[in-house]
C-alpha cells in the first residue's frame, strides 16, 4: 500500500507537470461549458433525437465566432486608422503639432500649458526626440507581442476549443464521473459544493460579462450622440474594460481625452459625468444583485475576489475568484451553524 501510494503521487505530479501548460485552457473550457449548459439543455430537448456531435460543434463553433469576429473588427478598424495616424506622425515630425484653441482659454494655467505645449509638442525638433522614444516601445511591444504572445494564446485558445468541444460532446458522462468521485471523497457535501461554484461562475459571468456588455452598449450610442470618435470601437472597448470593476473609468478618460483634443470640453465632461454615471448604476445595484444573489457573497468579498483572482490568476481570476470565496463562505456559514450542536 505504501509503495503504490508512493507511486499515486509521483505520478500525479507528472501529470500536472505536463499539463501544467494547458491549465488554463482546461479551466476556461469548463467554465464556458457551465456558463452554457442551459442553453445546451434547452436545445437538446428540442431535437427529435440526441446528437452531440452536432450540437457540441455548434456551440463550439458559436464560442469561437464570439471571440475571433470582435478581433477581427478590432484588427480591421486599427489598420485603417493606422494610416492615417503614420500620416498624421509624419506631418507632424515635419512642423510640430498646432497648439488647440482651447488651451489658451482655459480659466487657470493658461500660459504654463501654452509654453509647454510649445517646447514639447509644437516643437518639431522635441517632437521628434519623442517619437523615437515611442517607436521603440512600440517596436518591443510589437515583438514581445508578436513572438511571444500571440503564438502562446492561439494555442491556448485552440486547445479550450477541443477541450469544449468533448466536454459539450460528452457532459452527461463527466457530470457521472465526477457525481461518483464527489460522493466518495466528500460524501453528501460534494454535490453542495459542486452546485454552489457552478452558481457562482453563472452569476458572476451575468454580473460582469453581461452587465459589461450592456455598459458598452449604453456607452456606443453614448459616444455616438455626442460626437466621440470611432465609437463603435470605442464602445466594444468599454464592453471588454467593464468587465473588470474600475476599467471602464478608464475608457471614459480616453474619449474624454479625444474629445479635448478636438476642442469639445462641454461633450468631454458630459461623456466622463454619464459614464460614471451608468458604472455607479452597474457596480451598486445590478452587479451586486446578480453576482450576490448566486454566490450569496456580501459583495466587498464579491470585489476582493475579483481583485485578488485578476491579481493571482489574470482574467481567470474573475471567475475563478467569486466561485472559490463562495464556495469557502459556504464552509464557514456550515461551520457556524454546526457549532452550536452539541454532537456537530
Amino acid at each position: 500500500m505504501i509503495a503504490r501510494g508512493i507511486l499515486l503521487a509521483a505520478l500525479l505530479l507528472l501529470g500536472l507537470w505536463i499539463l501544467h501548460p494547458f491549465l488554463p485552457a482546461l479551466v476556461w473550457a469548463v467554465i464556458i461549458a457551465m456558463a452554457f449548459d442551459p442553453l445546451i439543455q434547452r436545445v437538446e430537448r428540442r431535437l427529435d433525437k440526441p446528437r452531440p456531435n452536432l450540437v457540441a460543434f455548434l456551440f463550439t463553433l458559436m464560442i469561437a465566432l464570439l471571440v475571433l469576429v470582435p478581433i477581427a473588427f478590432g484588427i480591421t478598424q486599427a489598420a485603417r486608422e493606422g494610416h492615417e495616424l503614420t500620416r498624421w506622425l509624419i506631418e507632424a515630425r515635419a512642423q510640430g503639432v498646432a497648439q488647440p484653441a482651447w488651451l489658451a482659454q482655459l480659466p487657470f494655467g493658461s500660459a504654463e500649458a501654452t509654453t509647454w505645449w510649445q517646447a514639447n509638442l509644437g516643437n518639431s525638433a522635441a517632437l521628434d526626440a519623442r517619437v523615437h522614444t515611442f517607436d521603440r516601445l512600440i517596436v518591443f511591444a510589437q515583438h514581445w507581442l508578436v513572438g511571444a504572445g500571440l503564438l502562446h494564446r492561439s494555442v491556448i485558445f485552440a486547445f479550450t476549443l477541443i477541450t469544449l468541444f468533448f466536454l459539450i460532446r460528452d457532459r452527461a458522462l463527466v457530470i457521472a464521473q465526477c457525481r461518483a468521485v464527489s460522493d466518495r471523497l466528500l460524501g453528501p457535501a460534494g454535490d453542495r459544493i459542486a452546485r454552489q461554484a457552478v452558481l457562482s461562475v453563472r452569476g458572476t459571468i451575468d454580473g460582469l460579462v453581461l452587465v459589461g456588455i450592456g455598459e458598452g452598449a449604453v456607452m456606443a450610442i453614448v459616444y455616438f450622440a455626442l460626437g466621440v470618435p470611432h465609437p463603435l470601437l470605442l464602445g466594444a472597448a468599454t464592453a471588454i474594460a467593464a468587465m473588470i470593476p474600475f476599467g471602464a473609468a478608464v475608457m471614459f478618460a480616453i474619449a474624454s481625452l479625444l474629445l479635448v483634443g478636438q476642442g469639445a470640453i462641454g461633450a468631454a465632461v458630459a461623456v466622463f459625468a454619464i459614464g460614471m454615471v451608468v458604472v455607479g448604476i452597474a457596480d451598486h445595484f445590478i452587479r451586486p444583485a446578480l453576482i450576490g444573489s448566486a454566490t450569496r457573497l456580501p459583495f466587498l468579498w464579491v470585489l476582493i475576489g475579483i481583485l485578488g483572482g485578476v491579481e493571482v490568476l489574470g482574467l481567470l481570476g474573475l471567475f475563478v475568484g467569486p466561485a472559490t470565496m463562495a464556495v469557502l463562505m459556504m464552509f464557514w456559514r456550515d461551520f457556524l451553524e454546526g457549532a452550536g450542536q452539541p454532537d456537530a
